[in-house]
């Protein structure tokens, strides 16, 4: 678990330093108060699936391999009108895709409620269908929920946001039921550590990865 007042800080301190972040009350958000310290269920050890669209995939798939507890990710396309779309066709804006990442867990090391804590952090969810400089609605944010459970934590925590006014502007996140998920192409599989060198990688997913990083220190993955 993070120490709260140290993760609310840290976080804090992420948000005034990003480009695209407006002013926020973090540090008085109750609502991260208790998403940040629901206990995992150390009983449950099988793994069980997380979707979540935060803008580029390639930055959401940086950000969640890092963290204890989560076993795999996968980028991909959800919740649109067509079956296997190519990233082309979702780049077009029409097909009503999403870029999701599919988020393989371990309930007993994270929970889901911890995971939308990171959810929320990883980008700024009060902007509609876009992302700093990534415009379009394959770049909305959105929680593809995967059973009743999930559906619930996530109104229940947009909804307290939304009342504590923990962002300057109204949180706008989709809330949906999982749809198919149609997996991207394997050139956007594990796509930062293949291609760190690449300029949207050092100039747009390495800074937001360093701030994640800051912010969930206690709950990163062992690096030796």
């Amino acid at each position: 678990m993070y120490q709260l007042k140290t993760m609310l800080g840290l976080v804090f301190f992420a948000v005034q330093l990003s480009a695209c972040a407006q002013k926020n009350n973090f540090e008085q958000s109750k609502t991260f108060d208790q998403m940040s310290n629901t206990s995992t269920a150390a009983s449950e050890n099988q793994l069980q699936t997380a979707t979540f669209g935060a803008g580029c995939f390639w930055c959401v798939e940086a950000q969640f391999q890092q963290l204890e507890g989560v076993e795999k990710v996968e980028s991909g396309y959800m919740g649109g009108l067509i079956e296997n779309p190519t990233y082309k066709q979702v780049c077009t804006g029409t097909t009503g895709h999403a870029e999701v990442a599919n988020i393989y867990y371990n309930p007993s090391k994270i929970s889901y409620d911890e995971l939308l804590a990171a959810f929320w952090i990883a980008h700024d969810p009060t902007q509609l269908n876009r992302q700093g400089n990534d415009v379009g609605t394959q770049y909305r944010s959105a929680i593809f929920y995967h059973n009743p459970e999930q559906k619930q934590k996530a109104e229940e925590y947009k909804k307290k946001l939304n009342e504590e006014k923990t962002f300057t502007d109204p949180v706008v996140t989709q809330i949906a039921p999982a749809m198919a998920f149609y997996k991207a192409e394997d050139y956007h599989q594990n796509y930062y550590n293949d291609n760190n060198s690449q300029p949207y990688c050092v100039f747009v997913v390495k800074p937001k990865l360093e701030k994640f990083q800051k912010v969930f220190k206690d709950k990163l993955k062992d690096k030796k």
